[in-house]
């Protein structure tokens, strides 16, 4: 184990051996909330959405920080609110404006659920959020972790939150070894959270326990010495190893994709084709192309997909950039080649939506982080996204 972190030893961690129950009693368990949330006062990160008491702006900041970590999310968010500072603002939006707002965050399911739940709000309630756990259940894309951290923070309701820095804390203050995913395990830990709760700073509560799990209790190489809580930690009191402390699934790595992206020129303009909306990455634009298939050369998977995709025939010509890009359960390598249409008229065979569009004005468009790289990359190589003269003529007379 290692020491605190600097600034903050202010730990009552004790030898191993000597441990009090935060669960003993209601003296125990207020000795617990009052250590905690000392700490937290004391130490607690001066974030953008601590700093707020507005619904709407602390909802945004809970939906943003799923799947996504503090130090990522906090130039997205002051972002988003200067493009949309009011829920109404958000509701009133298009589709395509949210998802730019949203471009580079990732999980863009979330924006549109957003986006979605906004409307509902301004249809449903007059604009104003609803303030119990119920009531934000019933918006689209909100589930119990939202609803609870919303509810408690923004508007003092009692209910604790089940994070995974909530989960991985409590389980070692309460050394539960089994997977926090169990069903079993999750309401016995949502259990002991309702106990230890500090009625009346639910929110602060909350939030201190997250900020014990992302800064103390971590996952690999927790600051033990620095534990604020630490006279009421089991895994402590025993000796144990917390770093083996709640179990962890095996990560089984997923599968490595070789992903084509077209760049289709007809004359200085290029393709984009939208994403449909119910599937992975919906409703973003993108350089069209697909995954390449076994026994499958780069260049015939991408004339296949541009078929099935659009109805085009193209020729194929060099590869211009690729990309390698990680997703949760797979990674992709993006390979990028130039090349052109015919006289044809693109079909909205298996996308949402087609344009046209001059190498300037690619900016205005919401694309996966991939794609934005490939552009990215051709700045950076050759000063912007150019048309090439021609095709190269052992690729004329394309499929």
């Amino acid at each position: 184990m290692t020491g605190s972190a600097a600034g903050e030893k202010v730990g009552h961690g004790g030898p191993a051996g000597a441990c009090r129950d935060p669960l003993d009693g209601a003296a125990e368990t207020a000795a617990f909330g009052r250590a905690l949330l000392d700490w937290y006062d004391a130490h607690g990160r001066d974030l953008p959405w601590r700093q707020t008491r507005d619904p709407y702006r602390i909802w945004i900041s809970e939906v943003m920080l799923q799947q996504t970590r503090v130090g990522q999310m906090e130039a997205f968010y002051t972002r988003f609110l200067d493009r949309f500072p009011t829920l109404a603002d958000l509701a009133a939006a298009a589709d395509a404006e949210v998802l730019k707002a949203w471009e580079g965050l990732g999980y863009y399911a979330r924006a549109r659920q957003l986006h979605g739940a906004a409307r509902q709000v301004m249809a449903d309630h007059g604009g104003a959020l609803p303030t119990t756990r119920d009531g934000l259940l019933a918006l689209p894309g909100v589930g119990p972790y939202t609803a609870a951290a919303v509810s408690s923070i923004a508007f003092d309701r009692d209910h604790v939150v089940l994070d995974g820095n909530v989960s991985r804390v409590l389980c070692r203050l309460l050394l539960v070894t089994d997977l926090p995913t169990r069903q079993s395990v999750r309401q016995r830990l949502i259990e002991a959270g309702e106990r230890l709760l500090v009625r009346g700073r639910a929110g602060d509560f909350n939030q201190a326990l997250m900020e014990l799990g992302a800064r103390v209790c971590l996952p690999a190489a927790p600051r033990c010495d620095g534990c604020p809580v630490g006279l009421w930690c089991r895994v402590r009191a025993a000796g144990a190893d917390p770093t083996a402390v709640p179990q962890r699934r095996p990560r089984r790595p997923g599968p490595h994709l070789q992903v084509t992206a077209g760049m289709i020129w007809r004359g200085d303009r290029l393709l984009l084709a939208q994403r449909p909306a119910g599937g992975m990455l919906g409703g973003l634009w993108e350089f069209p192309g697909g995954k390449q298939e076994p026994g499958e050369t780069l260049e015939a998977c991408l004339r296949r997909e541009i078929r099935e995709e659009l109805g085009l025939n193209i020729t194929v010509g060099p590869e211009v950039a690729s990309v390698d890009h990680a997703y949760t359960h797979f990674r992709i390598t993006l390979h990028a080649f130039s090349a052109w249409s015919g006289r044809g008229t693109p079909r909205t065979l298996a996308c949402a939506a087609w344009q046209w569009v001059a190498p300037a004005d690619l900016g205005a468009f919401a694309m996966p982080r991939s794609d934005r790289r490939i552009i990215e990359y051709l700045v950076a190589q050759q000063g912007g996204v150019h048309p090439p003269v021609r095709p190269p003529s052992r690729h004329r007379g394309g499929h």
